[in-house]
Parts: C-alpha cells; structure tokens; sequence
C-alpha cells in the first residue's frame, strides 16, 4: 500500500510535506476547496485550496497570538469582531474574557464553520456554546461597508491569504472601513503574511502599506507557526491611541489568570523587535 502524503508548495523548488494517516473529507464549495486530514504528527488538520489552514498541534500558537496581544494592551475590549476565522479557534480565544459583551463572526463560507463543527471540535466549540457569539455568513468587505461607525473595540482579521475569498480583506477600502467602524480607542489585527518567502513578503509589504495609510499607529510582530511557509509569521497591530509596548498592561493581564502555552507579556514585547531584514521591507513600502 502506497504511503498518502499532502504536500504544499511554497516556492517552485521547495515544498512542505506531511504523511497522513487518513483523508477524511473533501467538499468542492462555491468558494473554496476544504479537506481534511489525520496525520501522526500534527494531528487532524484542514486546508483550503490545497493551503495548510489549521492543525490540532500548533493551531493554539496562531490563535492566541492573533488575540492576547491586543487584549494585554486593551484588556476593556467588550465588542469584538472577527472576520474570517471559521475554524473557530480566534473566537474560543476571545471568548475565554469575560468582559467580552458580543463577538461578530463574518465567515464567507458556512461549510467551513460546519465541517470544523463536525471534524475540529477543539476550535470549533465556541459556535455551539457561547450566545455572546453571532456568525454572518457574507463576504467581509461587504459587511464592514455596511457596519455602523464605531461599533466596535476589537477587529481581528483572521484571513487567508490575498487570493481567492480572502482577496478583499487586503484593499484600502477594506483597512478604511476598518478604521470607521473602530471606536476611539479601537485595535485592529491582522494576518500579515511572511517576511520570508518573495511572494508573501511581497503582500506583506502590500498589506502594510495599506494599513499605514489607515492607522495614525500600525506596527507588525512576530510568531512562529511551524506548518506555514518558512515557519516565520507575521500580524499587524493597527489603533488609533495604542502604542502595543507602551501601553501593554502587563500586570493587569496577568491578574486574569488566563492560562496561555505561547503568549505571555515578556514575548509580548519581543514579538515586536524584528530582524533587520524584516524591518527594512517594512520600512520601504
């Protein structure tokens, strides 16, 4: 019996490989192409469009780095929305404060909240168990053309890449919207690509661009997500009175006891001291 391997391609002569054990799903939707998979390693994992999406052994690293970062600077945060993120793992996050009053979820494609109902209960949960949580089932610009001004406190960008569904969330119109629907002491965050790779440095250059033109304060840190290109990840952290590091409430995020296996405050603000040649393509969009 031949050995059943996904395989996706980063550059033209490098790819990244993981044996699986099973192929246990694939749906051809409107939108996208959704499959899942179990493998030793990494455990159940999904992808769309043949790119490496969420796996069950890092995806906590993705998930609390794009939510804590904000909150250990906002921690008043009460109106959350999410665009994209339907795997569910950025709401399980947020939805773990309290003080969290309504989280919007914008999800373009439904199948891929029910499929992850179905098959990745351990970011999925949130959708069948917390009534703060309200999805909509639309296309992310269209819904923040929409929105009313100053609706919300948090927006967390949970995109796929700028292609495809994903491709809106990378515009000026979309960043503008953005920044009116943000209440005056509003944080966005954002997937921001890879410095790595040409092509994704090269709309990480883009998003950045697009965001400084938006945002009085946009700086961009660091992650590392193993099962994405090169390993080395980006977000963007975008407001219009925060400063991430000079105004991080350490003390009164940890006061909160929520327990974290990636973020803390000390990474908090390494995670924003970039190496030299991420810096410099950021400085020169």
């Amino acid at each position: 019996m031949r050995d059943l391997w996904y395989s996706e391609k980063y550059e033209e002569d490098v790819k990244f490989s993981v044996k699986v054990t099973q192929h246990l799903y694939s749906e051809k939707t409107p939108f996208q192409q959704i499959d899942f998979f179990d493998s030793k390693t990494f455990g159940r994992f999904f992808t769309l469009d043949g790119f490496m999406m969420v796996t069950e052994k890092d995806e906590f690293i993705y998930h609390e780095m794009i939510t804590h970062v904000a909150m250990a600077v906002n921690p008043e945060v009460k109106r959350v929305l999410i665009i994209g993120g339907g795997d569910g793992g950025t709401a399980r996050e947020i939805l773990r404060y309290k003080t969290i009053k309504k989280v919007d979820l914008v999800e373009i494609d439904e199948r891929v909240v029910r499929l992850c109902q179905q098959y990745l209960p351990l970011t999925a949960a949130p959708f069948d168990h917390d009534n703060r949580l309200v999805l909509h089932f639309q296309d992310g610009l269209d819904f923040v053309q929409t929105a009313k001004n100053n609706s919300y406190d948090l927006i967390l960008v949970d995109s796929t890449d700028p292609i495809g569904p994903g491709e809106g969330l990378f515009t000026y119109d979309f960043y503008h919207h953005c920044e009116r629907l943000l209440s005056n002491v509003g944080i966005l965050i954002n997937q921001h690509e890879s410095p790595y790779y040409e092509s994704d440095a090269y709309e990480m250059k883009r998003s950045h661009a697009k965001i400084k033109a938006s945002f009085p304060i946009a700086k961009v840190y660091q992650f590392h997500m193993p099962t994405y290109p090169s390993g080395h990840w980006l977000f963007g952290f975008a407001s219009k009175k925060y400063d991430p590091i000079k105004d991080l409430k350490s003390d009164k995020w940890e006061s909160l006891g929520l327990y974290t296996k990636y973020y803390n405050t000390k990474l908090h603000q390494g995670a924003f001291m970039l190496p030299t040649y991420v810096k410099e393509g950021l400085e020169n969009v």
